[in-house]
């Protein structure tokens, strides 16, 4: 990979100038740093008039002048991009699976291990086409990984915010102008279609990059806390310094997911190792090399950023290095009791993130019920449901309950499934990244209607006539389902729209606190009172009023209660949680007062008595809640010898 290092990249031409105008404005603006003159000025305005000769009449004033503001915005955007702007990824190459024309082939077998070998096969989950194979790392590997970054990250720690900022403003500029060849990779790596890649690869990366480029420096910075009164000579201080390095065990779903972790980490001063699934293996390398493409633009160690991809039985290796610092794992909560168990034998911090049963709960005051059932058939089928806060079950008061079932149910069954890069605009819900959970789906659904749910779409894996080594399951809906049934306690991850019942308000609470998870939720409705009782009194890390997943979109905390994990990543909280919390206090007036040990107190201690009393006095003195106390305090200290 070669990447170039360069503070700026050229503006587009306007349409209106013909190519060796363009050109001579290029150079005419890199000379400008020089100065330019007069004549060059002229000649420009005659090239855009289409005159040839350099003469003084009135009429190219103009254009002279037209030439004259197009140089001026041109060198002051080349300033304003040195300034405040960012590096420039301009060779970072683009996969070859993601070019037009691109085909691929079908793997033999939809696997991700290869027989007699220990790569990790890496295919398309929609069409079954091969992306290629991947060596994992070994302990070695991770060994050699965490030492490169240890070693970059003592000089970055040293960097101003500014220097961070600039790297975050590369990254931002890249993914802006190149969000086709992610959405690409995101697609063919998971299956998803080009719309769910814009809202979980790029729309929450570009959030999460502008809120730490304009926010991440206040988050960070030192803050005076105040003292009380026995403590007035002294002034208090709390600073968020980095840790060191920092890993990030993170889920397949979303190029976010990846990316994320990487900006925290960088921009509070550590190094990262992100390991990421071996199921996305393919686009992790794409999407981590985009990262330390961004360090290497702007003149840093791309070491900064270390990528590793392993098979289950080699993670541990990482989880419990004892040079890692903090841990932040995004995954299932089977997997989440052996990683936390790992990173405890070298008492590493871990932030835990394992998904959700997340409930939406339907007054019925909605005021537009349309409305709400197309955000409904987002939350549910965003990224074939493959989506931790996505929702998982719809909670419908009585009196509306048949009246969204009557508008949902038409729009699941008229969902269209397959391949988004292949099929073009005839796609609505992609493919699963693995068959793993379809057995266990069927069993719940069936399990449901066999309890007195009914299945009025889908319902069990589909075999695509054009993708028949694509992993698809039916788009579903299932209603009347009750809270006893399996399918509303366990986490699905499918494009399944759950339907409750529930008699009023409280019930739906009731029925959205049942579970064992607590991630996030919404609500929808019209009375203020209702709409406050259930942000209240649901058990969850988050909640959208009358919207579905909005605090993801705005960088507040995220993170879940009961088995939904614990610890926030996001928002001034997740940076933080990526610090050293380190608390000072320092004299406020060094040359005039500072402590000193008063004899009663003092070692060896010549009368306990003596000593008490002043230890009294100096507690009563303080936080007598009272004046009367306060002046009894004072009279124990001048009693004890002060």
């Amino acid at each position: 990979m070669v990447l170039e290092n360069s503070t700026s990249s050229w503006p587009s031409s306007s349409s209106s100038l013909c190519d060796n105008t363009a050109a001579y404005l290029r150079a005419l603006a890199l000379s400008s740093v020089a100065g330019f003159d007069k004549l060059s000025i002229k000649l420009l305005g005659r090239t855009i008039s289409g005159r040839s000769d350099i003469g003084s009449d009135g009429n190219v004033d103009i254009a002279v002048f037209v030439a004259t503001a197009v140089v001026g915005i041109t060198v002051a955007g080349i300033f304003l991009t040195k300034l405040v702007g960012g590096g420039s990824l301009c060779c970072l190459p683009v996969p070859e699976q993601c070019r037009p024309g691109w085909k691929g082939e079908e793997v033999e077998r939809t696997e991700l291990k290869v027989a007699g070998s220990s790569s990790i096969q890496c295919y398309c989950p929609a069409s079954g086409k091969s992306l290629g194979l991947i060596n994992p790392a070994t302990p070695d590997g991770i060994d050699r990984a965490i030492a490169r970054a240890q070693e970059a990250q003592t000089e970055w720690a040293k960097t101003s915010f500014s220097q961070r900022r600039k790297v975050l403003q590369t990254l931002l500029k890249f993914v802006l102008e190149n969000q086709e060849n992610i959405s690409t990779a995101a697609c063919l790596d998971s299956g998803k279609t080009r719309i769910d890649s814009s809202f979980g690869e790029i729309l929450v990366t570009v959030e999460k990059l502008k809120w730490t480029i304009k926010h991440g420096e206040r988050a960070l910075k030192a803050e005076s806390r105040p003292t009380n009164f026995l403590m007035m000579y002294k002034v208090n201080e709390v600073r968020w310094e980095p840790l060191g390095v920092v890993a990030a065990c993170v889920s397949w779903k979303y190029f976010h997911n990846l990316l994320g972790p990487i900006i925290s980490a960088l921009f509070s001063g550590n190094a990262v190792v992100v390991k990421g699934s071996e199921a996305t293996a393919w686009s992790s390398t794409y999407f981590t090399n985009i990262a330390r493409g961004a360090l290497i633009a702007c003149g840093h160690s791309p070491n900064l950023v270390q990528s590793i991809i392993c098979w289950p039985s080699v993670a541990p290796h990482l989880t419990s290095h004892p040079s890692i610092s903090h841990l932040t794992f995004i995954g299932s909560r089977p997997v989440a009791h052996a990683v936390c168990a790992s990173a405890a034998e070298a008492l590493t911090p871990v932030c835990v993130e394992l998904g959700g049963k997340d409930a939406s709960i339907i007054l019925d005051d909605v005021k537009n019920l349309d409305k709400v059932s197309s955000i409904l058939m987002r939350g549910v089928f965003q990224s074939s449901g493959q989506n931790c806060i996505g929702i998982e079950r719809v909670i419908a008061c009585a009196g509306i309950y048949d009246k969204l079932c009557a508008l949902i149910e038409p729009r699941v069954k008229n969902l269209r499934v397959g391949s988004a890069l292949d099929d073009g605009e005839g796609i609505d819900v992609g493919a699963m990244v693995s068959p793993a959970s379809f057995d266990k789906l069927e069993h719940l659904i069936a399990d449901a209607v066999n309890r007195g749910a009914r299945l009025l779409a889908g319902g069990k894996r589909l075999h695509h006539p054009r993708y028949p080594k694509g992993h698809y399951f039916a788009p579903t809906l299932i209603v009347d389902v009750t809270p006893d049934m399996a399918i509303a306690q366990e986490e699905l991850f499918a494009p399944v729209f759950v339907l409750m019942k529930a008699t009023d308000v409280t019930d739906a609470i009731r029925i959205a606190n049942s579970t064992e998870y607590g991630l996030g939720a919404s609500v929808f409705g019209s009375n203020r009172a209702h709409l406050e009782q259930v942000v209240s009194e649901i058990k969850s890390g988050m909640v959208s009023v009358n919207d579905f997943a909005v605090y993801y979109a705005v960088q507040l905390p995220f993170g879940g209660v009961k088995g939904s994990g614990y610890g926030r990543f996001a928002g001034e909280e997740g940076l933080r949680g990526l610090c050293n919390t380190k608390s000072i206090c320092r004299d406020r007036f060094p040359a005039l007062l500072s402590t000193s040990i008063p004899p009663p107190l003092d070692y060896p201690i010549k009368s306990a008595q003596k000593g008490w009393d002043m230890c009294m006095g100096i507690v009563e003195l303080g936080y007598g809640e009272t004046i009367v106390r306060r002046v009894k305090g004072l009279g124990r200290l001048i009693r004890s010898g002060m």
